[in-house]
């Protein structure tokens, strides 16, 4: 049995920049103060041209991930919480601190991508 539920982090590094240490700092200082196991990092490189969500939905589901926390929306594509991943993990965004939750999740709205 766990301890704490464990938590991804997500970042693009074409939206961090040379902040990406300050963003994957707070990334891990949050998961902290939420109790949570922080089991590592997911960084997406553009250039890289792997689809990012794929891998982070699956490394997620391979540690059984609660929750995923990234700097800020704009770090996903479109600067939307994508849903498919929301339906999977909680979303937990840095600045501002905001919880996009699996539970109660609305069935539309415009801060989701479909």
């Amino acid at each position: 049995m766990r301890y704490k539920p464990t938590a991804l982090g997500y970042l693009n590094v074409d939206v961090s920049g040379i902040g990406r240490l300050w963003d994957e700092s707070r990334i891990r200082e949050l998961a902290e103060g939420l109790g949570y196991d922080f089991a590592g990092m997911v960084i997406f490189d553009p250039r890289a041209l792997r689809p990012p969500l794929a891998k982070l939905k699956a490394l997620a589901t391979r540690l059984d991930a609660e929750a995923v926390i990234v700097p800020g929306v704009e770090h996903f594509e479109g600067g939307r919480v994508p849903a498919s991943l929301v339906e999977q993990v909680d979303v937990i965004t840095v600045s501002p601190e905001q919880t996009h939750a699996r539970r109660g999740m609305p069935l539309s709205g415009d801060r989701f991508q479909v």
